[in-house]
């Protein structure tokens, strides 16, 4: 039996994502703010693109970190949501995605959050398949790689300690 080729490597502007939705009556609570859960989904959905984008298979979530609201989006803004992949390891990567909201009347924007999710990649029988390095080219990509490296063992490690407790 033939050993199995190496994957070739990607670079991190292959998997790059940007999308924007305009909020609308549907999105929002009885404050006209939009719910959570509807930027978790936004996020699932553009993560889920810079994931297949980089592996050019299917891929689904297996964890969100951490997501802090830093200030409320409003009815009518623009929500930007752009993503890339951070981190790859074997079968798993780090997909990091930025959320912006846009006053549409004035054009000002804010940074309404951040977070990082987890992906893998999955074969036809839905088993977790290895995929291509990822190269980052720029001193940011670089960074958030160094980052995101020091994210998963933490995770990893904490993981670990669950099944040991």
């Amino acid at each position: 039996m033939s050993p199995k080729p190496k994957l070739p490597s990607r670079f991190v502007r292959e998997s790059r994502h940007e999308s924007s939705e305009m909020m609308m009556p549907q999105h929002a609570n009885n404050l006209g703010h939009v719910f959570g859960g509807v930027i978790l989904s936004l996020l699932d959905r553009v993560a889920a693109v810079s994931a297949i984008r980089h592996t050019r298979q299917n891929c689904v979530t297996v964890s969100v970190d951490r997501v802090d609201f830093r200030e409320p989006i409003h009815l009518g803004d623009l929500v930007i949501l752009k993503s890339s992949v951070n981190f790859v390891g074997r079968t798993s990567m780090e997909i990091g995605v930025r959320v912006e909201a846009e006053d549409l009347s004035t054009g000002a924007r804010r940074h309404t959050n951040s977070c990082y999710l987890t992906f893998v990649a999955i074969d036809r029988n839905h088993r977790p398949m290895e995929i291509p390095q990822i190269v980052p080219e720029t001193d940011d990509e670089k960074r958030r790689y160094g980052a995101a490296q020091e994210r998963r063992r933490r995770r990893l490690e904490e993981r670990n300690a669950e099944r040991r407790g």
